[in-house]
């Protein structure tokens, strides 16, 4: 029954894959790595990845929507929540999602199905390698573990962007500290006389005498010492062994190339085509490339959302504009480490969470997250520190690279990964906000701002009414410690919620497919589909039974409904709403009387 009204305000308003995994080819570039076993796929799962049941699927669904098994609230030290045996507690699940990217390992149907079960929440498709076939046969995947009601898994399309990199080596090289060699754009050269040629015109141009040049992100380095004509001469700072099409960048510099390549635009066609959910841009340098991008989807029709990858010099120093143009942000702390000196990446990684948290936007921090785990089947306890450093910064998500494409252990990561986000997420509850490292006495982060309460004309029915709404309705399922219930047709209003970071899960129901994917990515909610009632009082119904049937709620708890009046659901005129409703306990039939 309603409790409550707290505020209210009235507006005018497939069929199976085969086993075999297409990314097994040559058109997937493996690295170069020792054969490796990988977790076998018959190892019982923590969750099983056997096919749903329909109604009783308690375990399958909060696997796969709630993303994380509950903590034992019983527990010493886990959050120091109390709760009824009987109910679920939904403060205890992991709300920072995970993304796992694609590859040999992981893109067979058994492998793909058993991450998004182990908690996977967004697919990555790694546009540097592979090829449209192979990917193609990912989203299938996708698409059919979603129809089966498992679970809502997203896409995102990262693109390989603008590189710069040398050509083939006739053999590889062993560079020693004082060694010299000749980086030139003269096609050919293949390392005899220590000349390497490079795919880029423009590099003679873009470099100056002085600068370092990396060599896949730092594995060698070498000193710019002149340069003439078509070539650039250099002298080697740090050694190892060059070999074949290496990755090279100039730190503190990016190249002078087209943000979006010829290729990148027949990757994000692909990409329409199939029906992405998102794009992760590679080298933005400005906020100008975002814009463009976004134009010519308006014009192709496709709601897709853009994302940037913050990964150079340029991006840092456009920063703010960048983030005010896009849906998202990734920090990619791979390129990043390498265009910045190294000591400067986690200050960036800061400034990224935040400028993306202030603007209610999703945030991935990613690479080398769990890099150990490639080959090894536990974690470093600094990868351990990292994640959790990253939880509490405020990301939406984290991500696996290598660690899901082509290692050893990609079940194990996203456990390890998974635990680590819900421990974290824990302990953040006892404090009463956020603070950097999980210091008492440290000022707390300050990206959750409370809305202005200007009442200009024209309040009521703007974007500033929705937001003061998600503020308070998020300070009223903290202080009753409930979950919220929203129903949305664009996601606009849970994207809000999940800014203002309520405790416990956000339960977003959706008629638009595409809405309730893109969801995926944010922090906090479990996103579900389900036809909307002709009133709202009957949707409200249908969603709590829905939720029970599911095990996320049981008789006896309350919960938060949340309506927003700003887009009208059910009829012209709407309203903003949030009420408390205690749900209904089912008939015990231990308690029905005998009349005889």
């Amino acid at each position: 029954m309603v409790q409550g009204v707290l505020m209210r305000q009235s507006l005018l308003q497939g069929q199976h894959r085969s086993q075999s995994c297409p990314l097994r080819t040559k058109a997937f570039a493996r690295p170069s790595r020792s054969t490796r076993r990988i977790e076998s796929a018959a190892q019982p799962s923590q969750r099983s990845s056997s096919s749903p049941r329909k109604r009783d699927i308690s375990a399958d669904a909060l696997a796969g929507y709630s993303r994380g098994v509950q903590l034992d609230t019983k527990q010493e030290g886990v959050g120091g929540l109390p709760t009824d045996k009987d109910a679920q507690d939904s403060r205890t699940f992991r709300k920072t999602k995970i993304v796992c990217t694609i590859g040999p390992t992981s893109c067979s149907r058994e492998n793909l199905f058993r991450l998004a079960d182990e908690g996977m929440s967004v697919v990555r498709l790694n546009m540097s390698h592979g090829d449209h076939k192979s990917h193609k046969a990912v989203v299938d995947l996708v698409r059919e573990y979603n129809a089966l009601d498992r679970g809502n898994l997203a896409i995102m399309l990262d693109t390989k962007g603008p590189e710069v990199r040398s050509g083939d080596l006739s053999e590889p090289i062993d560079m020693k500290a004082g060694d010299r060699f000749v980086f030139t754009i003269e096609e050919g050269a293949n390392g005899h006389n220590g000349r390497i040629s490079v795919n880029y015109d423009g590099f003679i141009e873009d470099v100056s005498v002085g600068d370092i040049l990396l060599v896949d992100g730092g594995l060698q380095s070498l000193k710019i010492t002149s340069k003439d004509g078509k070539d650039v001469h250099t002298e080697v700072v740090d050694g190892g062994t060059m070999k074949s099409r290496r990755h090279l960048n100039i730190r503190g510099k990016s190249a002078n190339l087209p943000a979006i390549t010829e290729r990148d635009w027949l990757d994000i066609k692909f990409g329409v085509d199939v029906g992405v959910d998102y794009y992760a841009l590679s080298f933005v340098r400005n906020a100008d490339v975002i814009y463009e991008l976004k134009r010519w989807l308006s014009q192709q029709g496709a709601a897709i959302g853009v994302l940037a990858k913050i990964e150079s010099a340029d991006s840092v120093g456009n920063l703010e504009d960048i983030l005010d143009a896009v849906d998202g942000a990734m920090v990619a702390r791979g390129d990043l480490g390498a265009e910045l000196p190294v000591e400067e990446v986690p200050y960036w990684q800061s400034k990224i969470v935040q400028g993306c948290r202030k603007r209610g936007k999703p945030v991935i921090v990613a690479t080398n997250m769990l890099e150990s785990m490639i080959d090894n089947p536990t974690p470093t306890r600094a990868e351990v520190s990292d994640i959790a450093i990253a939880v509490r910064e405020g990301a939406d998500a984290v991500m696996l690279s290598g660690e899901s494409a082509y290692g050893k252990f990609p079940f194990k990561a996203v456990d390890v990964m998974s635990t680590v986000a819900q421990r974290t997420e824990s302990a953040m509850l006892r404090f009463s906000g956020t603070r950097r490292y999980g210091s008492e006495e440290a000022e707390p982060i300050d990206w959750i701002v409370s809305p202005s309460t200007s009442a200009s004309p024209g309040f009521m029915t703007s974007p500033g009414l929705s937001e003061m709404f998600a503020y308070h309705a998020v300070t009223m399922a903290n202080t009753i410690k409930t979950s919220l219930i929203v129903f949305s047709r664009k996601g606009n209003m849970p994207a809000l919620l999940s800014h203002y970071r309520p405790d416990a899960l956000i339960y977003a129901f959706t008629e638009n497919r595409a809405v309730q994917r893109r969801l995926a990515l944010y922090h906090g909610i479990t996103a579900l589909h389900m036809r909307f009632g002709e009133t709202a009082d009957e949707t409200f119904e249908r969603a709590i039974q829905e939720l029970k049937a599911r095990g996320f709620l049981v008789g006896g708890q309350q919960v938060g409904i949340v309506q927003s009046g700003r887009q009208p659901i059910w009829r012209a005129a709407s309203t903003h709403a949030i009420q408390v409703r205690t749900v209904e306990r089912d008939p015990d039939p231990m308690d029905s009387s005998d009349d005889n």
